[in-house]
């Protein structure tokens, strides 16, 4: 009889254990689940890439027709390389006084951003925010004040810049 209560035991101890093993293995898999999902999380979020943006130009070769550009002398963002090319799609002057514009920030080999440029001749102050892009600047998006040259020379652009690249891009 002893014998059939130790069977018993040991058969009750062997399914507790055996369920304790499996609801650890089924923790184990949520809480690694969860971490995972929360891994993806943090993929995305840096993904992202956000910043002050610090711009200068130059504006020598502007002539106020439509293709005219403007180079880039420094900034502070590396994809916005020197020497890359800001164009200007329309024609200065459409509205009396005012730069109202379609432009590319071109990068070069395929890398431009698109975007939109206001300007007004008196004052010397506007705003271009980007929207996208193609090559580096996919997911671009900035927006930035325009101030006139302190030097004579060389526009500014101070603002703010994000990339947010999808992951399913």
């Amino acid at each position: 009889m002893n014998q059939k209560i130790a069977g018993k035991e040991t058969t009750m101890k062997f399914k507790v254990m055996t369920r304790i093993f499996a609801l650890v293995l089924v923790a184990g898999f949520v809480a690694l689940t969860l971490s995972l999902s929360t891994g993806a999380a943090s993929v995305s979020a840096s993904s992202e890439k956000k910043g002050d943006l610090h711009v200068t130009k130059e504006c020598s070769e502007y002539t106020g027709a439509a293709g005219s550009f403007c180079t880039i002398t420094s900034s502070n963002l590396a994809a916005i390389a020197v020497g890359s090319k800001v164009v200007y799609g329309q024609a200065a002057g459409i509205e009396e006084g005012l730069i109202d514009s379609d432009v590319v920030l071109d990068a070069g080999t395929g890398n431009r951003a698109v975007g939109h440029c206001t300007l007004d001749f008196v004052t010397g102050l506007g705003l271009c925010t980007f929207s996208d892009g193609t090559g580096q600047f996919t997911g671009f998006q900035a927006r930035v004040d325009v101030s006139p040259p302190t030097d004579g020379v060389n526009w500014h652009w101070d603002g703010t810049y994000s990339f947010t690249r999808s992951l399913s891009r």
